[in-house]
């Protein structure tokens, strides 16, 4: 297997896991990737309209790279790239294990490791580790760490607009299609794309809580919806996981993110509904108490920052305005470490942002580029 199609590969596993579609993937017919545990639904699959030349193909067996009549590409595996406990390699070059939420505190991380939700005590699990993340900044260590992905972010609060079959499919031992091993059943190996499509729109209609269908067979819907509905910030909760991945992945390791138990400037604190409670794409300030870091979802760039910097960029991303952050009155007697903020100092900072392609606040347009 050549590097270009190890790259691929690992993007196609990476949006089959997550519901996101893969990097670099291109509107066409077809769904992004397809896995099947059994190779003998794999004739009815190739011979349907679910399969173009965006898509890629995991069965298991020995495949390497070969392309479909349709232009789909079809890649051998072994092991198990649904069931928590198994593991699974594709072409003796990818490495991945799976585990239930639930355990894996408990598991050694020893390479790339794909976390489902499997059941009601793992999601139990997985929000009382996002409630504590949010009350007291307190992340779960295996959550945050770069060799660990978790499963269906759309059924546990992400906002994935992509998700769906035109993203991903998994076809079970039995031929039942899905979006994901514990989703609702759309349909069965050799069913056209334009079937799987009206049922995934039939069920969204009849549960209209966003990420129903991804995880319908293994937790009650009475279960997950009003759950995820009373946490709006599980979005920004899953945005920051990616984050601290990230911050960790390049050697920072227990830095603090705003927004999850406390802010680097406290007044910051008692500001109600604050622009960046809920959003997963407005960008994330990260500190230790040596640096301080802002990261954008989706750039993959990281800004360290100085102390005053970080302090400025804090007030925009929570008030969502330049006149929030002039408004805010100084605490010097609490808080010595924060002065008065000054118009000038705000621009400076905006415009640094602006010559990186990041608006901080939704109208930076006044802001004159000089960094």
């Amino acid at each position: 297997m050549n590097e270009e199609l190890i790259g691929r590969v690992g993007r196609h596993l990476r949006s089959w896991v997550t519901g996101r579609p893969p990097l670099g993937d291109t509107a066409g017919p077809g769904v992004a990737t397809v896995v099947l545990e059994d190779p003998g639904h794999l004739t009815a699959v190739l011979g349907s309209d679910v399969v173009g030349p965006r898509t890629l193909v995991l069965v298991p067996g020995e495949q390497d790279g070969e392309e479909h009549a349709s232009g789909a590409t079809v890649i051998g595996y072994e092991g198990s790239l649904s069931e928590p406990g198994d593991d699974a390699s594709v072409g003796d070059v990818l490495f991945l294990q799976v585990q239930d939420y639930s355990t894996s505190p408990y598991m050694s991380l020893l390479g790339t490791t794909l976390v489902r939700v499997a059941g009601e005590t793992d999601f139990e699990t997985f929000l009382a580790d996002a409630d504590t993340a949010k009350t007291e900044g307190t992340f779960a260590a295996f959550a945050v760490s770069p060799a660990v992905q978790l499963a269906d972010l759309p059924a546990l609060g992400g906002r994935e607009p992509g998700d769906g079959p035109g993203t991903r499919l998994y076809v079970n031992r039995e031929g039942d299609v899905s979006i994901s091993p514990q989703g609702v059943r759309l349909g069965t190996a050799g069913d056209s794309a334009a079937a799987l499509g009206a049922e995934w729109d039939r069920l969204n209609s009849e549960s209209p809580a966003d990420g129903s269908v991804a995880l319908g067979a293994a937790l009650p819907e009475e279960v997950r919806g009003p759950a995820v509905r009373q946490r709006p910030w599980l979005a920004r909760y899953l945005a920051a996981l990616d984050v601290q991945r990230d911050l960790q992945g390049h050697g920072v390791t227990d830095a603090r993110v705003s927004g999850f138990g406390r802010r680097l400037v406290p007044a910051l604190d008692a500001v109600t509904d604050a622009h960046d409670a809920v959003d997963p794409g407005a960008p994330f300030l990260s500190w230790t108490p040596e640096k301080a870091y802002v990261r954008v979802p989706g750039l993959d760039r990281t800004f360290q920052l100085g102390r005053r910097a970080a302090q400025i960029t804090e007030m925009l991303l929570v008030h969502g305005s330049v006149e929030g952050v002039l408004d805010q009155p100084a605490q010097p007697d609490t808080q010595p470490d924060t002065p008065p903020v000054d118009r000038a100092a705000v621009d400076q900072v905006l415009a640094f942002f602006a010559a990186k392609g990041v608006p901080l606040v939704p109208d930076t347009s006044a802001v004159a580029v000089t960094a």
